[in-house]
């Protein structure tokens, strides 16, 4: 599926860019996931400047921190790897960091939004992945609203969803998650051609496939193509996005759902007490 996006994007035309933006957030050594405390980057990247933040340890043991800086080019970066200490502590009036050594080059190169590999100095090659620690690959992780944009040789296109309904799991995946009238409706894929995949549709009131969506995801963000009304994949591409999350708690910046006033049940409760007091109760 990973193979047919990336066939898809070079249908469109050249003048697709083939460069990665890292993803913001928490990324990991993979070889060094183990459950335990350990090593963790901080990765940041806005237009082309890359920005680095490393917890680490010492060599007695003693944790300590990094930053690295640098301009992204061709899907790599090369940076200092700076160390710095006498900052402010817990508890501390105003104090001010220091640097205290450039430990050496970190290197970085990036294989997609997600994945990638690093060179610390001192250490081979190693891959890392950005960590995904909240949305496991599970039905209750669809839960929550999701917009999904199409575009190519067919136009633009959007719609939104809100999927609040569980449902039972199909042959190739392992639980469905619909909205509320279910003819929209989306499943992680665990076996098939769409497998290590989230699979959508949307039928219309009759029950018959309109669309369908393909798409592999992080977080708050997808990527994927579009089926058609005969489950054919289409050349458009689409960009998925998390509105909320299964708490419908929003994801963006501004806008977020709407608190539910308490309602007034001063007629509910006359109501409720008129009734229990009817003789035909008895």
């Amino acid at each position: 599926m990973f193979k047919k996006i990336i066939t898809v994007a070079a249908l469109l035309g050249a003048g697709w860019v083939h460069a990665f933006m890292p993803q913001t957030g928490t990324w990991v050594v993979t070889s060094e996931l183990d459950g335990k405390p350990g090593r963790g980057l901080a990765i940041d990247v806005q237009n082309d400047v890359f920005v680095l933040q490393m917890y680490a340890y010492e060599n007695n043991g003693h944790p300590t921190f990094y930053l690295a800086t640098g301009r992204l080019v061709d899907n790599q970066v090369s940076a200092p790897l700076m160390r710095y200490a006498g900052g402010r502590h817990l508890g501390s009036g105003p104090l001010s960091g220091q640097e205290a050594g450039n430990a050496g080059t970190a290197q970085f190169r990036f294989t997609s939004g997600v994945t990638g590999f690093v060179t610390l100095p001192g250490e081979t090659e190693k891959a890392i992945a950005r960590f995904n620690f909240g949305y496991p690959f599970a039905a209750p992780s669809l839960r929550g609203i999701w917009n999904f944009t199409s575009f190519g040789p067919l136009g633009l296109t959007a719609e939104v969803a809100n999927l609040t309904v569980s449902g039972p799991a199909t042959n190739t995946g392992n639980g469905i998650v619909a909205s509320s009238d279910g003819l929209f409706g989306c499943e992680h894929q665990t076996s098939g051609n769409a497998a290590g995949g989230v699979l959508c549709v949307r039928l219309n009131a009759q029950g018959q496939l309109q669309r369908g969506y393909l798409f592999v995801y992080s977080v708050n963000e997808g990527e994927g193509y579009l089926l058609n009304a005969s489950g054919s994949m289409t050349e458009q591409l689409v960009s998925v996005r998390r509105l909320t999350t299964p708490s419908t708690i929003g994801t963006g910046i501004v806008f977020k759902e709407a608190e539910q006033s308490q309602p007034d049940t001063t007629l509910l409760e006359q109501a409720l007490s008129d009734l229990a007091t009817q003789s035909s109760l008895q």
